[in-house]
């Protein structure tokens, strides 16, 4: 991949990735053709959605929905049994949320890119 096309990339897709991690995805990106890199990015979910589902979560009652969103099975399956920890874990999410889910992503792309 040229260096033009892994930069239009990572500016169209740098909001769901963690900041820290654009260097060597971009240098990971430079190594691939144009097709396997579009696949690497196809399935990212948007931290703002996450985000909105963790609001709606307090007003709707089903807690843990913002978790089985960005893939984290395990949180979000504690959270529901434990009807979001009596609402902490809903408010701790509406600051970490984002941040998880760009963790997520980053993840995901790291190891499609590896």
């Amino acid at each position: 991949m040229e260096i033009k096309d892994a930069e239009q990339l990572l500016m169209m897709y740098s909001s769901k990735l963690s900041p820290e991690y654009l260097p060597t995805i971009k240098s990971r990106l430079m190594e691939l053709d144009r097709t396997n890199a579009l696949v690497a990015f196809s399935d990212l979910k948007d931290p703002t959605t996450a985000l909105i589902i963790t609001i709606c979560e307090a007003f709707v009652g089903l807690h843990g929905i913002s978790r089985f969103y960005i893939g984290d099975v395990g949180v979000g399956v504690a959270k529901l049994l434990t009807c979001g920890g009596c609402g902490i874990w809903w408010l701790v999410d509406l600051f970490l949320i984002q941040d998880g889910t760009r963790r997520k992503n980053t993840e995901k792309v790291m190891q499609l890119l590896a």
